[in-house]
C-alpha cells in the first residue's frame, strides 16, 4: 500500500487500482452511505468495501475537469459537462446535494466518462443545490476563457435564468432546457 494524496477530511492510499480512503469514522460512514446508494445510478467511484475509518474503491484514473477541458475539443467538452449536468440532474431527483458542485475542480474526474468523488460531504435535502451549483462553475470566471478557447460560449444571463427556473420545481422539462443551452453553446 502506497500513499497517493491527502484531502481535507482523509488520506488516499493505492495498491494497484484500489484506493482506500481513511478518515475519521463519522465522514467515512456518510461517504459509504452515498456511495453505496449513488453506484446504483452509476455515480461515484464502485465502492469495494469498507470498515469503521475506511473504505476501498475502483481508483479512478483520470484527468480533473480543468486539464480535460485543455486537453479536449469542442465536442468531448460538451458531451462531458451534459454527462456532469445529468448526474447532477439525478443527485436532485434523489434530494441530495453533494456540495462542492460550484467549484469541483478537484471532485470530478474524467477519463472516457466524468466521475464525481468526494461525498463525504453529502446530505439529503428538498432543496438539493447540484445543478444549479454546476450552473454557476460553468460561468465562472475560472471557467468561461477556458470555454471561450475550445469555442463554446455559454449565455450566462441565459444559464442563470434557466438555473432559477429548474430549481424552483425541480421539472424535467425545465433541466432540458438547460441541456439544450449547454448543446448550443
Amino acid at each position: 500500500m502506497k500513499y497517493f494524496s491527502k484531502g481535507k477530511r482523509g488520506k488516499i492510499f493505492l495498491i494497484k487500482d484500489i484506493a482506500i480512503k481513511k478518515g475519521l469514522a463519522r465522514h467515512i460512514k456518510n461517504e459509504v452511505k452515498w456511495l453505496k446508494l449513488l453506484n446504483k445510478y452509476e455515480i461515484g467511484p464502485k465502492l469495494i468495501s469498507y470498515k469503521n475509518n475506511y473504505f476501498k474503491y475502483k481508483f479512478v484514473k483520470g484527468e480533473f475537469i480543468f486539464n480535460y477541458i485543455k486537453d479536449n475539443n469542442e465536442s468531448n467538452i460538451k458531451k462531458v459537462l451534459i454527462n456532469i449536468l445529468k448526474q447532477c440532474r439525478t443527485l436532485d431527483k434523489l434530494k441530495v446535494n453533494k456540495m462542492e458542485m460550484h467549484h469541483p475542480v478537484k471532485h470530478i474526474i474524467i477519463n472516457k466518462k466524468p466521475v464525481m468523488i468526494d461525498f463525504e460531504r453529502c446530505y439529503k435535502t428538498n432543496k438539493p443545490k447540484n445543478v444549479s451549483q454546476f450552473c454557476q462553475f460553468l460561468i465562472s470566471n475560472n471557467l468561461k476563457g477556458l470555454l471561450k478557447n475550445k469555442k463554446i460560449k455559454i449565455n450566462k444571463k441565459d444559464l442563470i435564468k434557466l438555473a432559477r427556473i429548474y430549481k424552483r420545481a425541480y421539472k424535467e422539462r425545465d433541466f432540458r432546457r438547460v441541456i439544450k443551452l449547454i448543446n448550443k453553446a
